[in-house]
């Protein structure tokens, strides 16, 4: 798929899955142009203009940042930006908008739309964007409990006992998550806050060998010869979908008297419990999903792993290399599987920003493909293989 056709199909996929960009699509019409045209640079030029002739500060940082989240999104989606494109781009939109807010604050201009509203939105960004990387469930964790002592202290200052005892159990409740989540880390709230971990690669050591590719038909016969299926599901399988489809195919290899179980790493995903929740709602019983600590043993023996939108999470280096920036985080060991196929849609790094060595491993091969395409390619085969008519 060439860059252009790549863009013309995440424009699709962006309308088709969110009705905020649907809408950004449907009112930016010569935005929407330049993209099918492949003129991403023209795109994000035009993006930043959006809200100049605007009736008023906040009405401008409105279309601006839904015109900018729109040409990020797709050019995400069709895999043409480096996540270093889409932070600086973010943090240039936060820049700005903090900017005119403190203006307008200063100007008394728009009284009614609570310009120190947008200074303290503008701030949050900025203090989370140079953070990023894997770090960022704990932030969210974090996060999650700054608003319940917000809401307690809230509570304190009208004297609503209501609003202080919700408050303090959801910071109580947040602030063990994020302890949790550092510890799954293996980091520091103060090295996860103050490190700027997410920002790159930095020195890890290069990764000798080369992705090798496979074909649907052959994973189809790996996973049919095998007799212990481990699944590792990851990001990339939220933002496909593919919850449903990947448990479909683990119902086509439990007919077929396979021993199947999804491995969760306590990280994976944009928060914690992202990948629990997923397979909660795609039907999968709790007695299949196995945390890490439980799991790892367990892949020494098995006969094939499924990595389909995990990344950090898989990658040996955390163990080996020193220089890398996830040294020391505890990962699923899907290095030792027997057969490891990854599905992923591209060769992109994670949310960290380095090379997985994983991926060139002897014993590992890339299914390039959407998670739901992949899904459904895998269980034609494992149905043709049934029939006698697949590979």
């Amino acid at each position: 798929m060439n860059p252009n056709e790549a863009i013309v199909d995440a424009l699709q996929r962006a309308a088709d899955h969110s009705p905020f960009l649907r809408h950004a699509i449907e009112r930016n019409a010569d935005l929407t142009a330049l993209l099918a045209a492949g003129d991403l640079d023209g795109a994000i030029a035009l993006a930043k203009r959006r809200g100049e002739d605007a009736e008023s500060v906040g009405a401008g940082l409105r279309r601006e940042r839904a015109a900018l989240a729109l040409v990020l999104a797709v050019g995400d989606l069709a895999g043409l930006l480096s996540m270093e494109v889409v932070t600086r781009e973010l943090s240039d939109l936060a820049d700005r908008a903090l900017d005119r807010a403190i203006a307008a604050a200063i100007a008394e201009r728009t009284p009614d739309e609570a310009p120190r509203g947008f200074a303290a939105l503008a701030l949050g960004i900025l203090m989370t964007l140079p953070i990023g990387g894997a770090d960022m469930p704990v932030v969210i964790s974090l996060y999650n409990a700054f608003t319940g002592l917000a809401v307690a202290f809230e509570g304190y200052v009208q004297g609503n006992v209501a609003l202080i005892i919700a408050g303090t159990v959801v910071g109580a409740a947040g602030t063990l998550l994020t302890r949790l989540m550092a510890k799954a880390m293996n980091r520091s709230i103060s090295n996860v806050l103050f490190s700027n971990f997410g920002s790159g690669g930095g020195g890890s050591s290069e990764i000798a060998g080369s992705m090798k590719p496979i074909e649907a038909g052959d994973a189809a016969s790996l996973l049919y010869m095998a007799e212990k299926v481990i699944i590792v599901p990851g990001y990339g399988m939220a933002v496909a979908q593919a919850q449903h489809k990947i448990w479909e195919l683990s119902q086509q290899l439990i007919k077929r008297d396979k021993t199947v179980k999804f491995a969760i790493h306590p990280v994976a995903g944009r928060m914690p419990g992202h990948m629990n929740v997923l397979l909660a709602e795609a039907g999968v019983p709790y007695d299949l999903i196995a945390d890490m600590d439980d799991v790892n043993p367990e892949f020494a023996t098995c006969d094939v792993a499924i990595v389909i939108g995990a990344n950090d999470v898989v990658n040996p280096v955390a163990r080996t290399d020193k220089s890398s920036p996830i040294y020391g985080m505890p990962i699923l060991d899907v290095i030792n599987a027997r057969q490891v196929i990854v599905i992923k849609r591209g060769k992109g790094a994670g949310f960290a920003g380095i090379e997985n060595a994983l991926f060139y491993a002897d014993n590992c091969r890339m299914l390039y493909a959407d998670g739901q395409e992949a899904a459904n390619r895998l269980i034609a085969e494992l149905k043709g293989i049934d029939s006698g008519g697949g590979h």
